[in-house]
């Protein structure tokens, strides 16, 4: 097995800071056919495929006919950037210890969609993004690494999700590069970095991007 297979829904701003970061991308794989990343991974000469997930009748059949478009690729590790689908227990069992997700809140607050609206709705002062290990329990897997941004007197969920995203394009390539070296190591729901001394935690200046 090798390389990275990607998967991404939209405009796939964090595969493309995975690409940009030199990392080896085999395919990126979009379950829609207008998703906007595909262009760039095209420009760069990566592979890309579309499963549309609108062509089957049921959630089981989609995943299967996804998992057979990234088995073409064998890949050491399936990274979601962005990648809108609540996958089946069974897919997630098939990448086991090699599926990568990145989401935009510090794990376990705000897990789903719309976190930086919710975080600012909680009043929190700190908000920010996490790279973890995908598990059947939605957002709630092993946590690889964290980054951390300030939360603004001004901000709306725009201006905290810019702030957040910048960030998410520093760890996700780093947390790839750590697996893909054999670093990460989970032990009791713990994830540590062989090896080094690298922050599993960054903390960005108050800047807005």
């Amino acid at each position: 097995m090798s390389g990275i297979v990607v998967l991404i829904s939209g405009r796939g701003s964090n595969m493309r800071s995975i690409v940009e970061a030199g990392l080896p991308v085999a395919a990126v794989v979009a379950n829609r056919a207008d998703a906007a990343g595909l262009e760039f991974a095209r420009g760069r000469g990566v592979p890309t495929e579309v499963v549309d997930h609108r062509a089957f009748a049921s959630r089981a059949a989609f995943d299967e006919a996804l998992a057979e478009a990234v088995d073409r690729r064998s890949p050491r590790l399936v990274a979601l950037a962005g990648f809108m689908r609540v996958l089946t227990a069974p897919f997630v069992a098939r990448y086991a210890g090699r599926l990568l997700n990145i989401h935009p809140s510090l794990l376990p607050a705000f897990p789903g969609l719309h976190t930086h609206a919710a975080a600012l709705a909680a009043g929190v002062k700190i908000h920010g993004a996490t790279v973890h290990f995908v598990t059947p329990e939605l957002d709630r897997g092993p946590i690889v690494i964290q980054a951390a941004v300030p939360v603004l007197p001004d901000d709306d969920a725009d201006r905290l999700a810019a702030r957040v995203l910048a960030q998410e394009h520093v760890i996700y390539p780093r947390a790839i590069e750590w697996f893909l070296a054999g670093r990460l190591t989970v032990s009791g729901g713990t994830v540590t970095v062989a090896g080094g001394r690298e922050a599993q935690l960054v903390f960005a200046p108050a800047v807005v991007a």
